[in-house]
């Protein structure tokens, strides 16, 4: 049972949004540096509080212009990037809602990202631009930036785009909108256990919420200076990192993507003191020299009290969170001690349950599934998106988000992982859903039934694995099936959700009422 969206008398952010929250910082330190751009090549470039508004409100002004109204979605389909932060607040600013998606998506991903959303209008990069332009074949303008994410150009600009820099207009054309928290900000598409994946819809008051919650949990100043590579589609790094930072009024440096040999020296270059932190970047690190010097206090990071804390002399508190809570709803205290590997105790904004599978709670020391309960549109997320079904389910009988993970209660209060719903894998940092990966194999002639399972890999954590259903087994199969395969899930699906490996058999594990035994091949792939 979905709880009912909640306005309380005195809203926690009434007469406030996201423009205003800016504003407020513009107002108040306006020279003080919010986004500093640090790509691999050319130079860095920096955007105080009242430049990142100034470039906020003329691109706010140049979607206007571009009849981009109130409540409309805007597609920005970008790797790491200044436009990407700037649009996304610029369509704030204007009221409208971006449509954040992964930059590896592929043609049918991209197609159904466009029309599920209805977006208006894209911004995007000029090596994807070609890719945007033939699968959003329903938008009314294409923008795209100067440059793929810091690296020169080499895509010639499609027919009919326009380069990003048009977008700027006047400033007042934009002006600051009455405060709405109400009003829908972004929409994040997020892998479940069904075949495509769900947007996720954001409130003002989600994001506000996001950012000053994840300033409380990583005690985040305005002295301090938050690195962020992680993806800006995603809630790690728009709430955690660019929200966070801004509610804080602190300051924020971007690099395109991850890079260990660069990450100590930029470090180094911007005194930065917050990070997250995800196991591949760490794996990564672990190869490198540790600076005497670094200004590090406190990195977050899915668990707690790393090993490797000692090593890189950095403290890691550990979190819990999805896209559906936007901040994180367990995490541990930056002030107190906690169990190595733990994720922490129940954020204090939150209602947390971990239960058996007949709704009854779980004893200490067991596993049971997880659910949070909160304020949809203010700490929970709103809905998802043209999915009132999706939405509905997603709840229990109490009110309860269920998270499809699976924790457990340890005798001191905190919570350690345990597992994910069994058909999601967590691919370098990303989640993927098994019936994903599998609805793109079904279409491949040939194939009875398949399944998807996950392989443990040193670097990425996890990686997917097919089995194929073929009547007579690989005997029987056509001599390129495999190929065949490989050849519609590149087509079909971003890189990292393209299966390692491709396995034909005569029959499939099965369990009761017939369903495929998936833990049976999780012990094949994991024994070899």
């Amino acid at each position: 049972m979905r709880p009912a969206l909640v306005n309380p008398a005195v809203h926690p952010f009434s007469t406030f949004d996201i423009p205003h929250l800016l504003h407020t910082h513009a107002t108040t330190r306006g020279d003080h540096p919010f986004m500093i751009w640090e790509p691999f090549e050319g130079d860095s470039e920096t955007w105080t509080y009242a430049g990142f508004e100034e470039a906020t409100a003329r691109v706010a002004a140049g979607l206007k212009a571009r009849g981009v109204k109130l409540g409309e979605r805007v597609l920005i389909h970008l790797d790491n990037c200044p436009e990407t932060i700037i649009a996304w607040y610029a369509c704030a600013r204007l009221g409208a809602v971006a449509v954040t998606t992964n930059a590896r998506s592929v043609a049918d991903e991209l197609t159904y990202f466009s029309d599920h959303a209805e977006v208006v209008g894209a911004i995007t990069q000029p090596k994807l631009a070609a890719l945007v332009q033939a699968s959003c074949t329903k938008i009314k303008w294409l923008s795209v930036t100067a440059t793929d994410n810091g690296a020169a150009a080499t895509d010639a600009l499609p027919k009919g785009a326009e380069p990003f820099a048009a977008l700027y207009g006047d400033a007042k054309d934009a002006p600051l909108r009455v405060p709405d928290p109400d009003l829908n900000i972004g929409v994040q598409y997020t892998s479940g256990t069904t075949s495509r994946p769900k947007g996720v819809v954001w409130t003002h008051a989600n994001a506000l919420w996001g950012g000053k919650m994840c300033a409380a949990h990583e005690t985040l100043t305005a002295d301090d200076v938050h690195l962020c590579y992680l993806p800006l589609f995603h809630t790690n790094a728009q709430s955690y990192s660019v929200l966070s930072t801004l509610w804080a009024g602190g300051t924020l440096v971007v690099q395109p993507r991850f890079s260990a040999s660069r990450f100590w020296s930029v470090s180094l270059k911007h005194r930065c003191t917050w990070t997250s932190m995800v196991p591949f970047c760490l794996r990564a690190l672990a190869e490198h020299p540790v600076p005497a010097a670094h200004q590090y206090r406190l990195w977050g990071n899915g668990v707690a009290s790393l090993p490797t804390d000692a090593h890189f002399r950095v403290r890691t508190i550990g979190w819990w969170g999805m896209t559906e809570t936007i901040t994180h709803g367990i995490v541990s205290d930056a002030h107190m001690p906690a169990p190595p590997m733990s994720i922490g105790k129940p954020a204090a904004v939150y209602e947390i349950a971990i239960v058996d599978d007949d709704g009854t709670p779980t004893k200490v020391g067991e596993v049971g599934g997880l659910l949070i309960r909160g304020i949809p549109g203010l700490s929970l997320f709103k809905e998802y998106l043209n999915n009132p079904k999706a939405t509905e389910e997603s709840y229990d009988d109490n009110g309860f988000f269920i998270t499809g993970d699976r924790v457990q209660l340890l005798e001191d209060g905190y919570i350690r992982f345990a597992d994910r719903d069994k058909d999601m894998l967590k691919v370098g940092g990303e989640n993927v859903a098994a019936s994903e990966i599998e609805r793109v194999v079904m279409m491949v002639p040939g194939i009875q039934e398949c399944a998807v399972v996950a392989r443990k890999d040193k670097m990425l954590d996890e990686v997917p694995v097919v089995f194929l259903l073929v009547p007579g087994g690989e005997a029987a199969a056509p001599a390129d099936l495999k190929d065949q395969v490989m050849a519609a899930c590149r087509k079909g699906l971003a890189d990292f959700k393209v299966p390692r490996d491709v396995r034909i058999v005569g029959e499939l594990p099965r369990s009761t009422l017939e369903k495929i035994a998936k833990a049976e091949l999780r012990k094949i792939v994991d024994g070899e």
